[in-house]
């Protein structure tokens, strides 16, 4: 008795995909905006959204508070009194806040990279026609486009503030204009150092509370350290080893940009050096950083 093998052919629908192939600049575009929306918890449950934007609002909060005290001063005791009486402007506001910023990208940063270091996420990215390279790009990029608006958003909220509450809000613009791309700077220059670093530690680990952890241990211990050991072996060799307090690598930028000494880098040794000792310093802490995190990325594979 002999059998006949049968078989069935079932049209399930399936076509060849005759549409726009977009290669490598979709995918770069896919984890740029995918960057975004975990730095900001977009997508996912109610707790991943609360450290965020918990650190936006205390950002902005000390703004609001200033920009008030400012504007109230200045209605009830004449326009310019406020400034008379050396309220924090615009130019002291990154050395009040820089300490909330730093710490943001700290607990936000490795959120970037370390769950698809742990879950073996990123062995699907490169699936597609991507590099390591274009995958660490898109995420830096991610989350500086994050840190540059959470610094910027109090610095306007600051100047909305004093504009109001000036008497002509008009003239207050007019006089006051070249703060403007001074904090724009400022703020820029601070949100590139932080990011860096922050996804540098990041890329050594796949755990997050670790990486947050060594982030924010770098920027404390260096501060008593630094300051400690630059007063005492005395101001010529001092004002160096107080480059080392990372948290007043960007704030000594924010000071060269307006021209002017915060209180938070007044008491520093470190500002009696050059301007482009300072500005060269907090290239090399940006640079070498994004340089070795790139290298550790530009060279995985399947």
């Amino acid at each position: 008795m002999s059998t006949t093998a049968r078989g069935e052919v079932f049209d399930i629908g399936y076509q060849r995909y005759e549409g726009p192939r977009e290669g490598r600049s979709r995918a770069r575009r896919a984890i740029y905006k995918e960057g975004l929306r975990m730095a900001m918890g977009i997508g996912r449950g109610g707790r991943a959204k609360i450290l965020p934007w918990a650190f936006i609002i205390a950002a902005a909060i000390p703004a609001l508070v200033l920009a008030l005290i400012a504007g109230t001063i200045d209605r009830l005791a004449g326009d310019g009194v406020a400034e008379a009486v050396d309220l924090p402007t615009h130019s002291d506001y990154y050395g009040i806040a820089a300490i909330i910023l730093l710490i943001f990208s700290a607990a936000v940063g490795p959120e970037l990279l370390c769950p698809d270091k742990r879950d073996r996420v990123i062995d699907l990215y490169l699936v597609r026609p991507i590099t390591g390279t274009d995958y660490i790009i898109a995420r830096w990029l991610a989350f500086l486009t994050i840190m540059t608006l959470v610094a910027w958003l109090p610095q306007f909220v600051l100047l909305g503030g004093l504009a109001l509450g000036a008497d002509s809000p008009a003239d207050y613009f007019k006089d006051n204009w070249l703060d403007t791309p001074r904090f724009l700077a400022s703020g820029f220059a601070l949100a590139l150092y932080t990011t860096t670093l922050a996804l540098l530690v990041a890329s050594f680990t796949n755990r997050r509370a670790y990486a947050a952890a060594f982030i924010v241990g770098l920027y404390v211990i260096s501060l008593p350290f630094a300051e400690g050991m630059s007063r005492d072996v005395g101001e010529s060799v001092g004002k160096w080893i107080a480059l080392i307090n990372l948290s007043n690598v960007p704030i000594h930028v924010n000071d060269i940009i307006f021209d002017e000494v915060s209180g938070v880098t007044r008491d520093s040794p470190a500002k009696a050096l050059s301007g482009w000792i300072l500005f060269g310093w907090y290239l090399l802490l940006t640079v070498v950083p994004f340089g070795i995190m790139w290298s550790r990325y530009r060279r995985i594979s399947l």
